[in-house]
C-alpha cells in the first residue's frame, strides 16, 4: 500500500497539477518507480478527521542537494512560478526553521490519476 505524503502548503498546486517537484527534509528511502498518495494533510489530524487524498504520484527521480540550490525553473516546477529562488528558500527556511544550506531531497514525480 502506498505511503501518504502531505502537500499542505501546496494543495492548490497539486489539484491544478502545476507541481511536479517537491523538496523534503527526509523521504530518503524513495526510489524511482515508487507510488505515493499525495494528501492534503497526513499528520496532526483532529479526532474524526480523515486523510484527504488528492491523487497518486509515481516517483521519477530523487537527489540530495542544498535547499538554496533551487533554480527559477524548479520554483515553477514546485508550482510557484512567481517565486524567485531566494523567495522559495526564505519561505521554506522560515517554515521549517532551517538554514538555507540545509540538505533536502529533491523529488520529481508524475501524476497517475
Amino acid at each position: 500500500m502506498p505511503r501518504n505524503m502531505s502537500f499542505a502548503l501546496t494543495t492548490d498546486q497539486m489539484h491544478d497539477r502545476t507541481k511536479t517537484v517537491t523538496r523534503r527534509f527526509g523521504w530518503w528511502f524513495l526510489k524511482p518507480g515508487d507510488v505515493v498518495n499525495a494528501c492534503v494533510k497526513c499528520m496532526g489530524l483532529k479526532p474524526g478527521e480523515k486523510v484527504q487524498r488528492i491523487c497518486q504520484i509515481r516517483i521519477i527521480s530523487t537527489r540530495r542537494e542544498p535547499l538554496n540550490a533551487i533554480t527559477a525553473e524548479d520554483c515553477a516546477r514546485e508550482g510557484l512560478p512567481e517565486y524567485a529562488p531566494s523567495d522559495f528558500v526564505n519561505m521554506l527556511s522560515a517554515h521549517r526553521g532551517c538554514a538555507p544550506e540545509e540538505p533536502v531531497n529533491r523529488i520529481e514525480y508524475e501524476f497517475l490519476d
